[in-house]
């Protein structure tokens, strides 16, 4: 029991660096527990089927990390398991109203895509536009990582055109977010990313562009990097 807690205060020590949360960084104030994603996916999935909105609103409000995350968890799930168009219209309406809540990357990441990325595939996209203008951080990278779900189905042109709005944003977060998000697209489709890379390499922020030839062989990652021709 004492190794365990011990444990518990290492994991949160390290949480807190790990997501910023010192006075003037993007996580400022938040807490932890010290509970690992795995263990959250387990309670999430234990009990997802009859938690309501209502109860996932008020761990929504909760100030440690991993109860808002286990949370999103279970709105996931409740979202993939809605036979119909109306249940889904319901969660993603959820998300939507509840966005001030998903404050930090991880709780972005793990969740935008397989809801809001899923229900917009054949949808208007407008509001991801509208996200990735709003200035606010967590909105703009939701914009960009729900793309995700187009990406992987080999639709591109959304994912670029939010990719090219968020360019020359100020913040890291953002700048690991598009060149993620064109690195997904160059395993897909190297030539597409390869395009966007010849208009934009020379300007945009030099993490988005490392991030975005990662999976590159090393000669042509170096020929990007130099500016050189490619």
């Amino acid at each position: 029991m004492h190794y365990k807690k011990k444990e518990f205060l290492r994991k949160q020590l390290s949480f807190r660096d790990f997501f910023k949360t010192m006075p003037g960084e993007y996580g400022e104030g938040d807490k932890f527990l010290g509970v690992v994603v795995p263990e959250q996916r387990k309670i999430a999935k234990s009990c997802y089927t009859e938690i309501t909105l209502g109860e996932i609103t008020e761990l929504l409000r909760d100030p440690y990390h991993e109860v808002r995350l286990t949370a999103l968890l279970m709105l996931v799930y409740r979202y993939q398991k809605a036979k119909s168009e109306e249940s889904q219209q319901e969660f993603v309406d959820f998300y939507l109203n509840h966005m001030e809540f998903i404050n930090n990357w991880d709780l972005v990441d793990t969740t935008c895509h397989p809801i809001l990325g899923r229900f917009y595939f054949r949808r208007d996209k407008m509001l991801f536009y509208d996200l990735a203008k709003s200035g606010n951080l967590w909105k703009q990278r939701i914009a960009m990582i729900s793309s995700l779900y187009w990406i992987k189905r080999g639709e591109f042109g959304d994912a670029l055109n939010l990719a090219e709005i968020l360019i020359n944003h100020p913040h890291d977060l953002i700048h690991k977010a598009v060149g993620w998000m064109l690195r997904e697209i160059g395993k897909m489709n190297q030539e597409v990313e390869l395009e966007f890379l010849r208009k934009y390499s020379k300007i945009m922020p030099r993490t988005a562009l490392r991030y975005s030839i990662e999976k590159f062989d090393q000669t042509l990652r170096l020929q990007i990097l130099k500016g050189e021709g490619f």
